[in-house]
């Protein structure tokens, strides 16, 4: 669990100054049709999508505060980093704590993509079953996946200031009418908001908003709004829907330990409920070796560097871990359904 700055920095800068050039290089091959642009724009856009996920997973470990020493260190560049993936970092770590508290444990988390039970499932009329389908479809991930990075943050942002405004406006009514003189800020201070947990997440949500909006704008004034804006869904999308693919496959594999509330527990959650993905050493790389998933889940302190050591320093201790592997993750992608009377993740039909 130890953390090392030095070597938290040098992945830090290994990781996004090749990714801006990358950004650069995309960007100037983009702007003409011919033969360079041609060879060179897949493999750009290639390699910003695994310097991405990269990046992604990097962010991931500042939010555990285990990449740097310093808990202000981590949130500062978690902050950095959140930037380049247009998604407000504070908000998104609570909700991927909650993700580790209760892995494996489906009567309170049903996974990334909110699966439903069989029974539930077959209870559903004919057209709630194909939107059902549809909606858990791997070509999905695309446009759901810049839905998830780039709307639904502004979307709770919105519709948490309509919230906040109206019902302040009820309670300054309320006091006015009783004859008092209402203290508005007292009143939006103490306003709990149905879409935020916590004010720090509205004010990291509002920062990351801002900031990101400025260099969309100042971008898109430089090479162009249209050229910028058909790049950055392009990456957005396939780097979004790549980071959640690998996330569904770590904990909706075949085998995976899926309990009920009653008989929970937290560490077969950790090992039964977390694949070991076979990656080969290029993309463990890339997902900063994020694959020593059961690693990671026995204890989120352990930086990203030692989740490797860890693993093969413990052999002995995991013959339980399930090894993933590259061919049967389209299978992962079938295990739509909980079976909750044989606590099992079931595809559909079974």
């Amino acid at each position: 669990m130890a953390s090392d700055d030095r070597i938290a920095v040098w992945q830090i800068l290994n990781t996004v100054v090749p990714m801006a050039v990358c950004v650069v290089a995309f960007s100037a091959v983009t702007t003409s049709f011919n033969l360079v642009s041609l060879l060179a724009a897949p493999l750009l856009f290639v390699l910003i999508i695994l310097l991405m996920s990269r990046s992604f997973s990097l962010m991931h470990d500042c939010g555990h505060e285990s990449l740097f020493r310093s808990r202000s260190v981590n949130r500062f560049v978690a902050f950095g980093l959140s930037i380049i993936h247009g998604i407000p970092h504070h908000p998104w770590s609570r909700g991927h704590a909650f993700h580790h508290k209760y892995n494996g444990n489906w009567d309170r988390y049903r996974g990334p993509s909110a699966l439903t039970t069989r029974a539930d499932y077959e209870a559903k009329k004919s057209g709630a079953k194909t939107l059902y389908q549809i909606l858990r479809h791997p070509l999905l991930l695309f446009p759901g996946g810049f839905y998830y990075l780039i709307i639904k943050p502004r979307i709770a942002l919105l519709l948490g200031f309509v919230e906040c405004f109206f019902v302040s406006l009820r309670k300054i009514s309320t006091e006015i009418s009783k004859g008092k003189i209402p203290n508005i800020v007292s009143i939006i201070n103490k306003h709990q908001s149905s879409f935020f947990y916590t004010r720090e997440e509205v004010y990291d949500t509002i920062a990351n908003t801002t900031i990101l909006a400025l260099c969309w704008l100042m971008i898109g004034n430089a090479i162009g709004h249209w050229h910028f804006w058909i790049l950055y869904v392009c990456v957005m999308s396939s780097s979004a829907a790549l980071m959640i693919a690998v996330f569904f496959v770590q904990h909706n594999f075949p085998g995976s330990y899926a309990s009920r509330e009653e008989n929970w527990s937290y560490f077969k959650g950790a090992i039964e409920g977390s694949s070991f993905l076979q990656l080969p050493p290029i993309l463990n790389w890339f997902t900063a070796d994020i694959a020593y998933h059961h690693i990671h889940h026995l204890s989120e302190r352990i930086p990203n560097y030692r989740l490797r050591d860890c693993h093969f320093s413990n052999l002995h201790l995991l013959e339980d871990v399930q090894p993933l592997y590259l061919h049967q993750i389209p299978t992962c992608f079938s295990l739509i359904l909980w079976d909750k009377a044989k606590s099992e993740l079931v595809p559909l039909g079974i």
